[in-house]
Formats: structure tokens, C-alpha cells, sequence
């Protein structure tokens, strides 16, 4: 501005007209207030925020590409996930100074976000993060987390996935231990401590974790750690066995680095069954200190917290939860198994909660039987009740709230749920599917990618965000949704061959992107795999509504209403459906539900 006024405020007007508001309106901003050279932006998610702020440095460092030093604008980005309080059309609050610091802490044409933003963007925008630690800042009183990226050009680094370094010893694998038990019955309790190992470190936000659906498909495999580890796209795997007999067990626990093959830890455990909590809190601490992480407050509390006095209650909900991963045979035998756990002990507040979403899922797809949704809020209640710190209990007195219709209680529910435990799954996707069911598909989009940035490599919410992009007329972030999705698919179904779901959701993937020919042979293999199951029946009658067949799509809805139940107020806004809407068929099934 000194050397010159005039050029320089041209040039503002010029960056402003032609790079950062087109990039914040092509993200769903809105600029709040200016400040000279300054603005002040909201954005309804955080990888709408990041993805903007990276395209706007991307477009920026080739705006100045060739001009003098001397002559180069170049902005600082940040971004915080907060409260703000508003006042007009102006923000306010800590969560507004917070952004405001990490801004000042950015490099210039880099890019400073805070704990919260990396806990959800990371894995979903595919930039390399640099961890700052903990900074402390004028006027805040606690130190913040942050992470730098920094974003030079086109060709660097967005659209990279940072698979070294860092990134990759953050990123983590545990497949199945191996029961090495007499009793082949123990296989689920060895299952159970590997996918409780894998909940467990799902809550340290600096770790990359892959999920169950993955690294299970290794089991019983006799597969290379280092193949594993590309396969998976991780740095580290966790391995090991357990041995019960009567009351006493065997932990064996070994991480290893994949690049090296080095062993980074390994430990084992000679306990009494009652023990088991305390194994796995210790093989999960072990892991943080071998990967130089560290565990927040409510982490550490997190990893302390006992479910359950007594471990008879765990088995039985531990087969519980493995009947609810995949219910193929039926929703019954969860019932049963969370039914036992609570009987043993009736303060188990996770078989509480087990037991009502299991509840919800036999109203909304096999028996629209009210006995059903009052047993699922009795014990949705009862789970809260015991324990109201519990997220997976509001998530699931959420879900039950959403099969009642009762949309604002279950959103303060699902918002409950994410305070308690931002990195839990299933909060992020029940909330995006009620709010889909309400016609909300931008808080549906957030959800969903907010789902996806928890768990960047579970295919469901990335194959559901694309119907919700399209129903809200995006269909640049729809065909890039779709691609991210596709990818998904294929890697899932590369472990797991047989999973209909992910073929007839992969199906709608393929005919979006062109590949007619292969989408019809997954759409095929689905029906053949689950030929009376309402949810994939309902699935293939959208993938031929998509791909223009709607008298099979009709036939296999009439189908999908007979095997069980199918939600009207999700068929309502299923974009997939818009093609079919006016047939007399589809009216017709729609009054029956």
C-alpha cells in the first residue's frame, strides 16, 4: 500500500471479484463482515471451510505467480469449529477469536486450523497436516491445538494423500486378534478385543484408524503386515491373540511399523477375566506412547471408564454387537444377547443402548410393530438414565426419536452425542439420515461428510452424501462425491466380495460414473446374495430407478414393502426416486406405508 495505493487496492478488488467469493459461495460460505484486507466467514461444515480455503490459496499462489516479491498479496488463513453467538447479521464469541488467532499463526499463503477441524477433515480433504502441538495465544486463557498446511500451487499438495511421514505414523490398522483358545466359541470374544482396541483408539483424534469392515477382512488370512498396511493405506498394524481358559487369559499384543517391519511395541498380558478392561486400556495407552501421541482430559477418561463389573454381561454383549455388524440372520439373536448382558447387570448402560438401536432397526426395516419403537424408547431412556455422559446412549435415544418423528428432540440428541464423543461414528451418520428424512439436505450433507471425515474409509455415508448433493442441485461436489465413493466401494469389496450392500450402493456409483455394464453385474450379484432383504431390495430398486428401468424398479419396491418395513419419510426425499414419482404404482405403494 505504501509503494502503491491505488495498484494494490485494484489488485484486492481484483483477488476478491475473481478468486476468494466465487470459492466462498462455490462452498456454501457467507461473508460475515470485512475488515480492510480481512474478512470473516461462516461455513456450515468444516470441510466446506478447508476446501475452500484451500482452493482460495491454490487460486491465490497462482494469481502472484510471476510478480515481483514486493508486489505479491498473499493471505493467512484460519479456522476453528465453535460456539459463536450472534448478533444481527455479525458473529461474536470465543469460537470467533479462536479462528482469529490460528489465522495469525498461519504462514503467509498457509492455512492454521484448530483440534476440532483436523478431528473432522482430515482423511476427507487429502492435504498433509503438520501438528503443531499446543500454542498458547493473547488472550485465551489455554493453550489451543492447532496443524499448519501450507499450499503453494495446483500442483501441490492438494489432491495428495500424505501417505509418509507424519501422516502415515498416525495411521493405524488392528486386525483380529487370534483366538487361541480350546473352544472355538471364543472367537468372538478375541473379535471383541480387537474391535474394542479399535473404539478405543478411534478417540484419539491424532490417529488415523482403519475401520472394523476393513481390517477384518484379513481375518484368518495368511497375509504380509507391510501388504496389509498398503492395502489398508497405513503406516502401523496391530496384531496379536488371545488364549481364555476358565477365568484366567492371555493377551499377546505386537505394533509394528509397516515401513520397517520393526516391532514399535509389544506386550503380554497374563490377567484374570475380570481383567479384560484393564488389558485393553493398557495395550491402548501402550500404543499412544509407541506413536509419541497424546491423550487429551476426556480421553484419558474415556480410556479409564469401565462398562461393566462384570464380564459375563460383556460376552454376551460383545456377541450382541457382533450380530449387529452384520445382521444378515436377522436382528433376534441381538436382541437376545443384549437382553442376557442387561439381566446379569442391569446398570450396563452400552447393552441398554445396544438394545434400542437394535429395536429401532427391526421397526424401520423388517416389523413396523409399535411394541418395537416402545421397547427401543424404554430403552433408550433406561440407558440414559444410567449413564447421561454416554454418547452411543444419546446416539441411540436419538435414532429412536427419528423413528417417532420427533425431529428437534432427536437433533439435540445427535448434538449431545458429538459434544460427548466427537469421533463417533454411528452419531454422525443416524443424524444424517433423520435430518434427510426431514428434507434437511444441507445439515444431511454436513452429517454425512462429517461421518466421512471419522471414518475416511467407510463406504456408507460417502455413497448417501451423493443422493443429497444431487438434491441440492451440487452436482460438481455430487460427480466428485460419486468418484470418492466409488473408490470406496471397490477397496471395501476387494476385502469383502459378498457384502450386497456395498455391491448394490456401488452399483448406483458405477452407472453415475459411465461403467453401465459392471454396474448391472454388482446390481445382479446384490440380488442373488439377499434375494428377500428389505434394505437391499429397496437399494436395487433405486439403482434402476438411476438407470432408467423403472418397471424392475417398481417389482423390487413392492418387494422390499413385503420382505419388512421401509421409512416414507426417507422415500419422500430420495432423490434417486424423482424419475418415478408420478408413476401410479409408486403413488400407490407410497399410501400403503
Amino acid at each position: 500500500m505504501a509503494t502503491d495505493e491505488e495498484g494494490t487496492l485494484a489488485d484486492l478488488k481484483k483477488v476478491r471479484t475473481e478468486i476468494t467469493d466465487p470459492q466462498i459461495a462455490r462452498h456454501n460460505g457467507r461473508i460475515v463482515k470485512t475488515t480492510g484486507d480481512g474478512f470473516l466467514v461462516e461455513f456450515p461444515s468444516v470441510v466446506d471451510a478447508l476446501r475452500c480455503a484451500v482452493e482460495m490459496q491454490k487460486g491465490l499462489a497462482e494469481h502472484v505467480a510471476g510478480a515481483p516479491q514486493e508486489r505479491r498479496l498473499r493471505f493467512r488463513v484460519g479456522i476453528n469449529l465453535g460456539d459463536v453467538i450472534i448478533e444481527g447479521d455479525d458473529l461474536f464469541g470465543d469460537g470467533v477469536n479462536v479462528a482469529a488467532r490460528l489465522e495469525g499463526l498461519a504462514e503467509p499463503g498457509g492455512i492454521c486450523i484448530s483440534q476440532g477441524v483436523w478431528d473432522l477433515a482430515r482423511g476427507h480433504v487429502q492435504v498433509p497436516f503438520e501438528d503443531m502441538g499446543e500454542v498458547t495465544v493473547k488472550n485465551l486463557g489455554r493453550p489451543i491445538r492447532a496443524y499448519r498446511i501450507r499450499v503453494e500451487s495446483a500442483g501441490s499438495p492438494v489432491g495428495r494423500t500424505a501417505g509418509h511421514g507424519a501422516a502415515a505414523k498416525r495411521s493405524i490398522a488392528v486386525l483380529p486378534f487370534a483366538n487361541m483358545s480350546t473352544d472355538p466359541d471364543n472367537e468372538f470374544f478375541s473379535d471383541g478385543v480387537s474391535e474394542e482396541l479399535i473404539n478405543h483408539l478411534t478417540k484419539v483424534s491424532e490417529l488415523q484408524v482403519s475401520a472394523r469392515t476393513s481390517s477384518f477382512a484379513f481375518k484368518g488370512q495368511n497375509v504380509n503386515v507391510r501388504a496389509i498396511a498398503s492395502e489398508l493405506g497405513v503406516g502401523n498394524v496391530l496384531e496379536g491373540s488371545v488364549r481364555r481358559a476358565g477365568r484366567r487369559i492371555r493377551i499377546t499384543a505386537q505394533l509394528i511399523d509397516a515401513a520397517s517391519g520393526f516391532h514399535l511395541w509389544s506386550g503380554t498380558f497374563d490377567r484374570e477375566l475380570d481383567d479384560i478392561f484393564a488389558v485393553q486400556e493398557e495395550i491402548a495407552r501402550s500404543i499412544v506412547e509407541a506413536l509419541e501421541l497424546t491423550l487429551s482430559a476426556r480421553q484419558q477418561r474415556t480410556l479409564e471408564k469401565v462398562p461393566t463389573a462384570d464380564v459375563r454381561a460383556y460376552d454376551y454383549y460383545l456377541r450382541g454387537r457382533q450380530v449387529l455388524q452384520d445382521w444378515r440372520e436377522g436382528l433376534q439373536p441381538a436382541l437376545e444377547m443384549f437382553t442376557r448382558a442387561i439381566e446379569i447387570d442391569p446398570g450396563y448402560a452400552l447393552a441398554h443402548a445396544g438394545l434400542a438401536d437394535t429395536y429401532a432397526l427391526l421397526y424401520l426395516w423388517h416389523e413396523r410393530d409399535e411394541e418395537h419403537l416402545d421397547r427401543a424408547d424404554a430403552a433408550s431412556r433406561q440407558a440414559l438414565e444410567l449413564d447421561p455422559g454416554l454418547a452411543q446412549a444419546h446416539a441411540a435415544r436419538g435414532h429412536v426419536l427419528t423413528r417417532r418423528q420427533k425431529y428437534d428432540e432427536a437433533r439435540l440428541e445427535f448434538e449431545t452425542a458429538i459434544h460427548l464423543d466427537p469421533r463417533l461414528y454411528e452419531t454422525y451418520y443416524l443424524y444424517a439420515r433423520a435430518a434427510h428424512e426431514q428434507g434437511d439436505y444441507e445439515k444431511a450433507a454436513q452429517m454425512f461428510e462429517g461421518a466421512n471425515a471419522v471414518r475416511p474409509d467407510e463406504y456408507q455415508a460417502a455413497c448417501l452424501v451423493v443422493q443429497v448433493y444431487h438434491s441440492l442441485g451440487r452436482e460438481s461436489e455430487a460427480q466428485e462425491a460419486n468418484l470418492r465413493a466409488l473408490k470406496l466401494v471397490e477397496r471395501h469389496l476387494k476385502l469383502n466380495p459378498d457384502d450386497a450392500r456395498a455391491l448394490h450402493l456401488g452399483a448406483k456409483a458405477l452407472w453415475q460414473s459411465g461403467d453401465h455394464a459392471r454396474a448391472h453385474d454388482w446390481a445382479s450379484r446384490a440380488l442373488a446374495l439377499r434375494p428377500d432383504d428389505s434394505p437391499v431390495l429397496y437399494g436395487l430398486a433405486c439403482f434402476y430407478t438411476v438407470a432408467g428401468e423403472a418397471k424392475k424398479a417398481m417389482d423390487l419396491f413392492e418387494r422390499s414393502i413385503e420382505a419388512g418395513a421401509v421409512s416414507r419419510a426417507w422415500l419422500e426425499h430420495d432423490s434417486d426416486l424423482d424419475p418415478i414419482r408420478e408413476d401410479s404404482r409408486f403413488r400407490a405403494l407410497l399410501e400403503k406405508l
